[in-house]
């Protein structure tokens, strides 16, 4: 039972493992720690208690390269797909946005429109409330009466064909 005090790379070294595993084994076998002067981690270890058998290395093997390579492809074909589709679908956003500004375009001009017809129908209105309510002095004659009667129906026609455009 000799014990010996190493660092992290020594151990690896002796036990054919990497400095890494060599300090994952010291921490799970709670081996005791100390630092050198130089500030290096030490481990004192006794060979003989411990049974390490090193698992062989796993490298890459060439048959497992060839699926991963094929998902890749697929994955960039996918990715293409997707890029196509952000295009169209970027494309249409702007048709839409264009759309969506002529119509707003045809409401604001609809409701000016609508707005100048309800102030001709009030116009209408209060010349028709005048007619009827025989003048009020404001007309003295029947032929006044009938221009009068006239240009309101002109005006009637007027607006009526202004509003169709």
């Amino acid at each position: 039972m000799s014990i010996e005090t190493l660092t992290y790379a020594a151990l690896g070294i002796r036990l054919t493992i990497s400095p890494e595993a060599a300090r994952s084994l010291a921490k799970r076998h709670r081996l005791p720690r100390s630092l050198s002067e130089d500030g290096k981690a030490l481990v004192s270890i006794d060979f003989a208690e411990i049974r390490h058998t090193p698992r062989p290395r796993r490298g890459r093997q060439v048959g497992n390269v060839h699926p991963l390579a094929a998902e890749i492809e697929a994955l960039q074909a996918e990715l293409a797909r997707l890029k196509a589709r952000e295009v169209d679908h970027a494309a249409d956003l702007v048709r839409e946005r264009e759309r969506a500004d002529r119509v707003t375009i045809e409401l604001l001009q609809a409701t000016a429109e609508i707005m100048v017809a309800k102030e001709e129908a009030a116009r209408l209105e209060d010349e028709v409330a005048a007619l009827r309510a025989g003048g009020g002095g404001l007309i003295d004659s029947r032929d006044q009466a009938a221009r009068r009667l006239g240009h309101l129906a002109a005006s009637v026609v007027k607006a009526d064909r202004k509003a169709c455009r």
